[in-house]
């Protein structure tokens, strides 16, 4: 099992995972042309892509989908209240009904070689949730906008062989940053998005011996950047009530602009 962060940031988020006959992307953040570039970069085809996996209907999440959708007939996978969401907007442009699927948390489906679980997040979004996809003994997880977490998303982190989670803002950086009251309130909120620290302290109760790669992912532009992201959660799973350290493991940030390297699970 191959995966890559084609975007992830506030302003756009791709992944994609694959085996040697699936390829899935989890959320079209971008437009149509910069997932297809992000493809080729890997060596893989938008014409490959065998379903579309929806987190939520927030627009740096869907922002492609309505292209890729309807160019290569592709399968869209998502809650009932985010596929609602999502075609209230009217972002999409015309789709066939016939290639919705509508899902449920915590109930698995397949798609090729994927076992799909679905699960829920707090987020300001209709019926949002994260993904982990399986393939015989191996397992990744993608992660972000989760306005906390609790047992229940840690449950469903564990034993992974890779992981992208969100590191989204310094704490400090957006309480004196220029954004209004109320957006500060959103994104610290219960239904907001990860800081860099909290991102530290789920990674210290999900690490394990067998976690092959990190993804740092959905920063913000102007409440965060790369190194203090970095730094901030390497220090909290050094600090952190667990037996490893940061360096026991290849933590890396998934890029705004840019794909990562291809991390084979």
């Amino acid at each position: 099992m191959d995966f890559c962060s084609i975007a992830s940031g506030s302003s756009g988020n791709c992944i994609y995972a694959g085996t040697d006959s699936t390829g899935v992307l989890i959320d079209a953040g971008i437009s149509g042309k910069k997932v297809t570039e992000g493809l080729r970069s890997i060596c893989r085809k938008p014409e490959e892509i065998d379903a579309i996996l929806i987190t939520h209907e927030h627009s740096d999440h869907i922002k492609g989908l309505g292209v890729l959708a309807r160019k290569y007939g592709i399968p869209v996978y998502s809650t009932a209240g985010t596929k609602d969401a999502m075609l209230s907007q009217h972002l999409l442009g015309s789709v066939d009904e016939s290639l919705f699927h509508e899902i449920k948390p915590d109930q698995c489906f397949g798609i090729g070689d994927f076992c799909v679980h679905p699960f829920r997040v707090s987020h300001d979004a209709a019926e949002p949730v994260a993904y982990r996809l399986s393939c015989g003994d191996k397992s990744i997880a993608i992660a972000t906008d989760l306005g906390f977490y609790d047992e229940y998303i840690v449950d469903h982190l564990r034993n992974l062989d890779a992981v992208l989670i969100e590191s989204n803002h310094d704490i400090n950086m957006l309480q004196v940053g220029t954004y209004p009251y109320y957006l500060k309130q959103r994104i610290l909120g219960r239904r907001g998005h990860l800081s860099n620290e909290n991102a530290g302290r789920l990674l210290g109760e999900i690490l394990h011996d067998r976690m092959k790669a990190v993804l740092l992912g959905h920063l913000s532009r102007e409440n965060n950047y790369e190194a203090l992201a970095l730094a901030t959660v390497c220090a909290e799973i050094t600090m952190g009530d667990n037996p490893f350290k940061a360096e026991d493991f290849a933590i890396e940030i998934a890029k705004r602009d840019e794909p990562s390297h291809l991390i084979a699970v």
